[in-house]
């Protein structure tokens, strides 16, 4: 049923736009860098709490996904993945628009909408003055 938002994170992972596993998904939130944190249905309640935390310090939305540990470890080829942070904005909203529940997100996906604007303005910027650095400003 979420095969596309399967393979999306299969895909940045490739990337390297996700991070795996407790440890490095907390140290991305806390850095400020995740865009989306990531918990498996079937993790435990220590592991909801610390993700929790970990959103908390870094102000990263998360999000339970209706995946299990398992299917997630199996997308990012590792065995059992109960938490995951993706570090892209463009890539944390097209999941969530594979999720098929833009209701239910409505307000992350608006906020990753402005970051992914936010993003492209900036690389406009950067190409402009690279051409204005080439070729200098007329």
């Amino acid at each position: 049923m979420y095969e596309h938002a399967l393979m999306r994170l299969g895909l940045a992972k490739r990337a390297s736009r996700i991070e795996i596993g407790e440890e490095p998904a907390g140290s991305v939130c806390r850095a400020g860098k995740a865009r989306l944190l990531l918990i498996a249905k079937d993790a435990g309640d220590h592991t909801f709490r610390r993700a929790r935390s970990f959103c908390h310090t870094g102000k990263p939305p998360y999000v339970c996904v209706p995946i299990t540990k398992d299917e997630l470890g199996a997308a990012l080829g590792t065995g059992a993945c109960a938490l995951c942070a993706i570090t892209d904005p463009a890539f944390a909203k097209a999941f969530l628009e594979d999720l098929n529940e833009p209701e239910k997100y409505k307000d992350i996906l608006e906020s990753l909408e402005r970051q992914c604007a936010r993003v492209a303005k900036r690389r406009q910027e950067e190409k402009a003055h690279r051409k204005n650095v080439k070729f200098g400003k007329k």
